[in-house]
């Protein structure tokens, strides 16, 4: 069996600042609380996958980091107000693995073989091509790849599917739903639920359900 060789980088907001639509999503539970269920999960799932030889976390929330290393990631230090591609970049520089992946921190459903999975599938392609992975909707990106000695380039934001797939990665096209669903919104927490929540994620959602009845 060939060893892993994929470095994964998976950047996190500060708190406070992260998933603002979903702010007041789950009654009863802090904001934080949830958005720190989210990246946890995800880097969960990540550090589950067998094709993974590191996970990167690039933040600047002491919680994140804290929760980052008690899993097993790396962390590197966010650059604050830099954005979203500033931190996939930084983390993909660090990375030692010479394939590299960013992956959204909001795929709390995400199963650890759809990741494997879809890293195959990038790395069996065309050579020296970076690849990228739609959303559920189909704008956003929840995934990208680049293999030795490409960088990641990423275009992650608004439009970010076309904006990647201008920037000349190509789609990756599999059956892998719950890596697909990100979650901005509480109908898209919804169905991750439906798919399977990770195990954080899951018991908030379970702890708001009591302050729903009571309301």
């Amino acid at each position: 069996m060939s060893q892993p060789r994929w470095a994964v980088v998976v950047p996190v907001k500060q708190l406070a600042a992260a998933k603002s639509r979903l702010r007041g999503a789950l009654p009863g539970v802090p904001h934080e609380e949830l958005a720190l269920a989210l990246a946890t999960d995800t880097l969960r799932a990540v550090l589950a996958c067998p094709a993974v030889a590191e996970a990167l976390v690039v933040t600047d929330d002491a919680r994140v980091a804290a929760a980052a290393r008690a899993a097993g990631a790396r962390v590197l230090p966010d650059e604050p107000g830099a954005g979203l591609n500033a931190a996939f970049r930084r983390g993909a520089a660090g990375a030692a693995a010479g394939w590299v992946a960013g992956i959204t921190g909001d795929v709390p459903a995400l199963r650890p073989a759809e990741l494997t999975g879809a890293l195959l599938a990038a790395q069996n392609g065309q050579p020296a091509v970076r690849r990228f992975l739609p959303d559920a909707p189909g704008g956003g990106t929840v995934l990208l790849t680049a293999p030795p000695g490409v960088p990641l380039d990423p275009r992650f934001g608004v439009g970010s599917a076309a904006a990647h797939a201008a920037s000349g990665a190509l789609p990756l096209d599999g059956d892998w739903p719950s890596l697909r669903r990100d979650v901005d919104t509480a109908a898209d927490l919804a169905a991750a639920a439906q798919l399977g929540l990770g195990p954080r994620t899951a018991a908030l959602v379970a702890a708001a359900r009591p302050a729903r009845a009571a309301g």
